[in-house]
């Protein structure tokens, strides 16, 4: 029967072994034929509910005692909020580890588990990774009113050009307006202070069809020409392909999961004469089940624009070029 006990075990880590999004590391502690005692930890109560049933239906009269597996995610969620302009999501507690996502400031961060200085930490997406503490507020944050479009927008102390710097915010961050003054807005960022109005958009103003959206798309696109590309990186100051297709769909309104082959699994197929500016383009292995690498966004007909290691940064590309 412990034979069975594990091979159940092994089946639901198969099903939950995107660690992008899972967690499922569960072992038998001890078994007395009777009964098993599990020990470990899952993602969700959800997740801990499945697996005792997965167990009693494969194994008819078998008790279970999974007292010591631990579901991460708590029945009232603890939120704390990133509070710096950004910073970054790590697959370890720790700054030399892969770098996995960024965040901006104000996003929501749900803490699943600290160490030191350190959460684990599931993003609204759902997305898992480490993130620095000591960067996070628990503070509540007054509501967006406007996201940020420039690719940086830098703030001032008072509402003219020659006023002091006091930080810069990122294009696709949520801020809210605090007031209006002219040709500046003061906004709420992680500080206070004034930028362009021409920088903001109005989140009651956001395109609304498909071809505004996709006119948008474009115009956005180009703004992100020359920035570097970077691992994990969601902002002007370096940015990978996903992270791209996602920031410059987030500022036409629409959310899209992190990583390409996320995307690429949300969308529905568009055969190549069909393709449409604003689409998105996916490169990966051939084969049943291609492995999705790169992700870039269509500009109509045989032309994308995208970030790729190979330009290093944001270019307008071919994609018969691509390799």
């Amino acid at each position: 029967m412990q034979d069975g006990i594990q091979n159940v075990l092994v089946d639901l880590k198969k099903l939950h072994a995107d660690d992008r999004e899972h967690v499922f590391d569960v072992h038998i502690a001890a078994f007395d034929g009777k009964q098993v005692a599990l020990s470990g930890r899952v993602l969700s109560e959800t997740d801990r509910q499945s697996l005792r049933r997965a167990l009693q239906a494969q194994l008819p009269g078998l008790a279970v005692d999974d007292s010591g597996v631990q579901a991460l995610r708590q029945t009232e969620p603890r939120l704390k909020f990133a509070a710096t302009n950004l910073t970054g999501l790590y697959r370890e507690p720790s700054w030399l580890a892969e770098q996995l996502n960024q965040m901006l400031y104000g996003v929501p961060l749900e803490i699943l588990e600290e160490r030191k200085n350190w959460a684990y930490v599931r993003c609204a997406d759902g997305y898992l990774g480490w993130a620095y503490l000591p960067y996070m507020t628990a503070e509540w944050l007054p509501p967006a009113t406007h996201l940020v479009t420039a690719p940086v927008s830098v703030m001032m102390a008072e509402p003219r050009i020659d006023a002091e710097k006091i930080t810069r915010v990122l294009g696709g961050t949520f801020v809210h307006l605090l007031g209006l003054q002219g040709e500046w807005a003061n906004i709420q960022s992680n500080r206070k202070g004034w930028v362009p109005v021409d920088d903001l958009r109005n989140l009651q103003s956001m395109p609304v069809t498909a071809v505004q959206r996709r006119t948008q798309m474009i115009a956005d696109a180009f703004q992100m020409v020359g920035v570097p590309y970077l691992w994990g990186g969601s902002s002007a100051l370096g940015i990978d392909c996903s992270g791209f297709a996602q920031l410059v769909h987030r500022w036409s309104g629409i959310t899209l999961r992190r990583d390409a082959d996320m995307q690429m699994a949300d969308g529905k197929p568009v055969e190549q004469p069909q393709l449409q500016p604003g689409d998105l383009v996916f490169f990966g292995d051939s084969g049943d089940n291609p492995e999705i690498t790169h992700v870039g966004i269509s500009l109509g007909g045989w032309d994308m624009i995208h970030s790729s290691r190979s330009r290093n940064g944001v270019y307008p590309d071919n994609i018969q070029a691509v390799k």
